[in-house]
């Protein structure tokens, strides 16, 4: 019962944290809002027993990716008039509620038609060290290399655009 009220209250702030990262206007309410979403998959990771999945969560993601993004949003100073202007917050609010409400009431029903209760029963090694890295080295080789590529050039590209913007004032 204590480990349903721990999963809602993750699950809430998840949403809630991924909802602020879309909506705030400027870049660090977002990426500390996207904080607020990292950590609360830790605490789900924590409630499947993922003891590395849950390390791994908040000190990789939650702690050094989010430093990298923080970094390079302060690296580009971005000012509250270097921010595009909001048109109408009306129709996109119409808009996103076009596409996320057949997709939530898709998901209602897929919900509501799965049994109450069945938990799979995991093993004792469960997101072990050894587990974790066959899988991530052995089936997602590809993409780990090509996501760690993307930050790379996303760094690089942060720099050279802040570079741009010192030599122009």
């Amino acid at each position: 019962m204590f480990a349903d009220g721990l999963f809602l209250v993750f699950a809430v702030l998840a949403v809630l944290g991924a909802v602020g990262l879309v909506l705030f206007r400027h870049p660090m309410n977002g990426a500390m809002s996207f904080v607020v979403t990292l950590i609360a998959l830790a605490g789900l990771y924590a409630l499947l027993s993922a003891k590395l999945i849950f390390a791994l969560q908040l000190i990789v993601y939650a702690g050094a990716i989010m430093s990298l993004i923080v970094f390079i949003i302060m690296f580009l100073n971005i000012q509250p008039a270097d921010l595009p202007q909001e048109e109408t917050k009306l129709l996109s609010i119409l808009g996103g509620g076009i596409v996320v409400l057949p997709i939530g009431w898709f998901l209602f029903k897929i919900v509501k038609s799965l049994p109450m209760h069945s938990v799979a029963i995991m093993g004792t090694d469960f997101g072990g060290v050894k587990e974790v890295g066959l899988v991530l080295f052995r089936d997602w080789l590809i993409p780990f290399e090509i996501v760690s590529i993307l930050l790379l050039v996303s760094l690089v590209g942060a720099v050279i655009l802040a570079g741009k913007r010192g030599t122009a004032k």
